[in-house]
């Protein structure tokens, strides 16, 4: 019978042992782990999202600051904020919601946080250091942050000689995702939209990761026996069995019919999902560690 990934619960674990450590943190130096969400316009899904980030802070016990621009702010004044961040020393994280508006570049505004409080991942600085397996220095992504401690959970810390699979090449996920299981000694292989026979190539995989965004595109036959599945993948679908304008959300991989192969699973919601946001308070939380010099908790 297939292992459900219950990542709820393990984000929950998450959560508490980064409770614990800020309070620990507090009781021993007097520093209040501190982030800083910023957000330009209003795009609505963009909007629960960061209120999500907001509420979890507050909920960890973080110094918490959001700030909302307007949809027409030029680049110079985004940039001119983060300067104004980087250099205040009651925040440890700074995040910038993607995606931006048009006129503006990400990239430069990206590269603009101080890579010390880059707890999205995203600077080139840590970026290249997940490349080269400096994992305990970097700051890595959260969501395949998140999904490593799940496969962690399923398979154990060494993935020697295990084959893993990525189906996905994004900078936010695939990559970083790939780096950190080459890290703990997987065979990585990444497939994006150009690889030549994608299921026969899944069907190697003892951990495949699915990261497209195509609803249900791994179809449950192209899963290897006993495989683990990771889908990060979060799709909004119709769903008229609801009601009229219902809908529902699925994952990269057709969960029921990949059951049937699988040995572990994640859903869709409650797996990869709530590891994400869990993910970058652990990230907050080790960057106000290293800057008052204090061991930070494992994650």
């Amino acid at each position: 019978m297939v292992e459900l990934i219950e990542g709820r619960k393990v984000a929950d674990e998450v959560v508490t042992t980064v409770k614990q450590g800020a309070g620990d943190l507090r009781a021993r130096t007097g520093v209040v782990p501190g982030i800083a969400v910023v957000i330009v316009g209003s795009d609505p899904a963009s909007q629960v999202y960061v209120a999500s980030k907001s509420h979890k802070a507050k909920e960890c016990g973080f110094h918490s600051l959001q700030h909302d621009l307007a949809e027409d702010t030029d680049e110079a004044t985004l940039l001119s904020l983060i300067a104004d961040l980087n250099a205040d020393p009651a925040i440890h994280g700074i995040l910038v919601q993607l995606p931006l508006p048009a006129h503006i570049d990400a990239g430069r505004v990206i590269q603009s946080i101080d890579p010390d409080k880059d707890v999205d991942g995203f600077h080139f600085v840590n970026v290249g250091k997940l490349s080269t397996g400096e994992t305990g220095t970097a700051f890595v992504p959260c969501t395949p942050a998140g999904s490593m401690i799940l496969i962690q959970r399923a398979r154990g810390y060494d993935l020697s000689g295990l084959n893993a699979v990525v189906v996905g090449r994004s900078n936010i996920v695939g990559k970083p995702m790939a780096n950190l299981l080459l890290a703990a000694n997987a065979t990585v292989t990444i497939a994006h939209s150009r690889t030549r026979d994608l299921a026969a190539l899944c069907r190697t995989a003892d951990i495949l990761v699915a990261a497209v965004g195509r609803p249900h595109m791994v179809k449950g036959d192209w899963i290897k026996p006993g495989a683990t599945v990771i889908d990060v993948g979060i799709n909004r679908i119709p769903a008229p069995e609801k009601g009229e304008g219902k809908t529902r959300l699925v994952g990269d991989v057709d969960f029921e019919a990949a059951c049937a192969y699988a040995g572990a699973i994640t859903p869709v919601p409650g797996g990869v999902g709530p590891m994400t946001i869990a993910m970058l308070m652990a990230n907050t939380l080790v960057s106000a560690c290293r800057r008052a010099g204090v061991v930070a908790p494992s994650f």
